[in-house]
C-alpha cells in the first residue's frame, strides 16, 4: 500500500503577519480615540468623577462623624435620664419605708388608745353602778352639798361688794 502524504502547505508569512498587526492597530486606535474623548470630556466639563468621589465621600464621613456624635449626646442624656429617674425612685422607695412605718406606729397608738379607751369606759360603768347603788341609801347628802356651794357663793358675792364699796 501506498500512503499519500500531503505535504503541509506553506503558510505564507507575509498574510498571517498582517492580520494581527492590523487587528493590534485597530484595537490600539480605538483605545486611543476612548482615553483621548474621556480627556477632553473632563477638561471640557470641569469635574472629575474621581474628585466627585473624594467630595462625596469626605461628606459621608463628615454625616457620620455627626451622626455618631449625635448618638453620643443621645446615649449621655439617656444616661443622666435613667440616673436621675433611678434616684426619684430611690427617694420615692424612701418616703414608702417612711410612710410605712408611721402607719405602723399609728396603728400601734390607736391600739393602745382603743385599749386606755376601753379600760376608762368599764371604770366609768362601774362608777356608775356603784353610784347608782349608794344613791337610795344616802339621798340627803346631795341638797347638804348643794347648800354648802350656794352658802360659799354668797359669800363670795358679799366679800366682792364690800370690796367695790370701799
Amino acid at each position: 500500500m501506498t500512503s499519500i502524504t500531503r505535504a503541509p502547505k506553506p503558510i505564507s508569512v507575509a498574510r498571517a503577519g498582517t492580520q494581527p498587526i492590523a487587528l493590534a492597530a485597530a484595537t490600539l486606535l480605538v483605545l486611543l480615540v476612548g482615553v483621548a474623548s474621556i480627556a477632553l470630556w473632563r477638561t471640557y466639563t470641569g469635574t472629575s468623577p474621581e474628585l466627585d468621589r473624594v467630595v462625596a465621600a469626605r461628606a459621608l464621613q463628615a454625616r457620620s462623624v455627626q451622626a455618631s456624635e449625635q448618638l453620643v449626646e443621645k446615649t449621655k442624656g439617656l444616661e443622666v435620664t435613667q440616673q436621675e429617674s433611678i434616684d426619684q425612685l430611690q427617694v420615692v422607695q424612701d418616703q414608702l419605708q417612711t410612710m410605712r412605718r408611721l402607719l405602723a406606729s399609728q396603728q400601734a397608738d390607736n391600739k393602745r388608745l382603743s385599749e386606755q379607751v376601753s379600760t376608762l369606759t368599764e371604770a366609768v360603768e362601774g362608777l356608775r353602778q356603784s353610784f347608782a347603788s349608794a344613791q337610795p341609801s344616802e339621798p340627803s347628802t346631795a341638797p347638804v352639798r348643794n347648800r354648802s356651794i350656794r352658802a360659799r357663793a354668797h359669800a363670795v358675792r358679799t366679800v366682792r361688794r364690800a370690796k367695790s364699796r370701799s
